[in-house]
């Protein structure tokens, strides 16, 4: 079964740009690609910071954007997300407690998208309402695999400016991570950049953004460094006994290139 995972889009009202590029036009080759070679895929999950400032025309112009998407998807927010702007554009969204999170199952298992935004903050945020949702969600998938998304890492990731920002109240997750030998994968976004390793026993991944990333810098603190590093989203296969992500630049014509030399 394959599923496609896109983060960090950073769309903004048409017309403006961010960092010197068009998140739009990005999205939009984002989309072409995975229309092209991905329209097999079970579902598209976005993994928040869907907009850059929150603005109910930037929620609009991806609204425009997603109607030529031809897998079906489900949209998280992130730190960048403004929930009720985000709900007046998406009125479909789902709503858990006041929260943009929810869970469903497909033939591999039980996919669980986590809100781990804290309103005009940076950082993510996992409280107690949120932690028993999850266990009621854990629980009813009962010996199902798990596949768990969320915004932000709930550890270091080794770049200061990041893990500034990075999950808060984390000993919920942790204790639920240890409890739930189900969970089998974790996803961020947030990082905008290519990552993967192991959180209490469990493997997790992040990835670029669509549109800019997260300079490899180990010493800014204080402000996140931005880099034009490619794009990029991700292509996963979910198997009985396996799963497999590959990330892929999608702006990259390389291949292409050498092919007709």
């Amino acid at each position: 079964m394959k599923v496609i995972q896109v983060t960090d889009t950073h769309l903004v009202p048409p017309g403006e740009s961010l960092h010197g590029l068009d998140p739009r036009k990005r999205l939009d080759a984002c989309i072409e690609d995975i229309n092209v070679h991905h329209s097999d895929a079970r579902v598209c999950i976005f993994t928040g910071d869907l907009t850059h400032q929150g603005k109910v025309a930037a929620y609009e112009n991806l609204r425009e954007c997603l109607a030529n998407l031809s897998v079906p998807y489900h949209l998280m927010v992130g730190n960048h997300d403004h929930r009720e702007n985000f709900w007046s554009v998406f009125p479909q969204a789902p709503r858990e407690d006041g929260f943009v999170q929810h869970a469903f199952d497909l033939p591999a298992g039980r996919f669980i998208l986590l809100d781990t935004v804290e309103a005009g903050e940076k950082w993510g945020s996992f409280c107690e309402r949120r932690a028993a949702w999850l266990r009621q969600q854990l629980d009813g998938a009962g010996d199902r695999a798990v596949y768990l998304f969320l915004h932000h890492p709930p550890f270091d990731i080794g770049i200061p400016s990041v893990d500034r920002i990075k999950l808060r109240d984390v000993k919920h997750l942790g204790d639920i991570i240890d409890q739930y030998r189900t969970i089998k994968y974790l996803f961020f976004g947030h990082v905008h950049r290519p990552m993967t390793g192991t959180w209490r026993g469990v493997p997790y991944c992040a990835f670029r953004g669509t549109n800019h990333q997260v300079a490899f810098d180990f010493v800014t603190v204080e402000q996140v460094p931005k880099s034009h590093e490619p794009p990029a989203y991700a292509v996963i296969f979910v198997r009985a006994e396996e799963l497999v992500v590959h990330f892929h630049d999608f702006l990259d014509r390389s291949a292409l290139q050498l092919v007709h030399a």
